[in-house]
């Protein structure tokens, strides 16, 4: 089977639920704005926003918050994650770091294709953001920059399309935990 008639064929799969992140020091849910586009295109798309967050720009609040919805014990049932912000290269840029210890496994093309269609946007400088995205506890995880610019870009180019196909592919063989 191509890839088109398989992706076709998912498009009819589970609607997913899925948890927005954003990570901010300053703002709140009357202001976030990337992750309100978030939730308004998941929901666009049929599916479902499982929970929503907006917490510092911390490493240890992050890991702590995305090892318990991640839980198989979690009575929150939630198929993905979208967390937006601190991607960047600041020092307090700590989202990279955070996730890349937890994916049990990274899906690298993501992060070089958000980096390739920036750069179509706002040229060279593209190379400092370092969206990604992976798999931890049978879960898919994408992470982009907190921009609304790049929430866009990111849902609307790559996350709304590829959610459903990554989430079929994952969940063919879960390891039972």
């Amino acid at each position: 089977m191509g890839h088109l008639e398989h992706k076709k064929d998912i498009k009819a799969g589970k609607l997913l639920a899925v948890y927005v992140i954003t990570l901010s020091d300053t703002r709140k849910e009357s202001e976030d704005e990337s992750g309100s586009y978030i939730k308004e295109r998941l929901l666009s798309a049929s599916h479902k926003v499982s929970g929503y967050s907006i917490i510092k720009d911390d490493g240890e609040l992050l890991e702590n918050l995305i090892v318990k919805i991640c839980s198989p014990d979690s009575k929150l049932k939630t198929d993905a994650l979208i967390v937006n912000g601190g991607t960047g290269i600041s020092f307090k840029d700590i989202t990279y770091e955070t996730l890349k210890d937890l994916y049990d496994k990274e899906i690298y093309g993501f992060g070089e294709l958000f980096r390739s269609l920036s750069y179509n946007e706002i040229g060279p400088s593209a190379i400092m953001s370092r969206a990604s995205a992976g798999i931890y506890n049978g879960k898919i995880i994408f992470s982009v920059p907190g921009s609304l610019n790049a929430v866009k870009l990111a849902m609307d180019k790559i996350i709304i399309d590829e959610i459903g196909h990554i989430y079929y592919e994952i969940s063919k063989h879960l390891p039972i935990i």
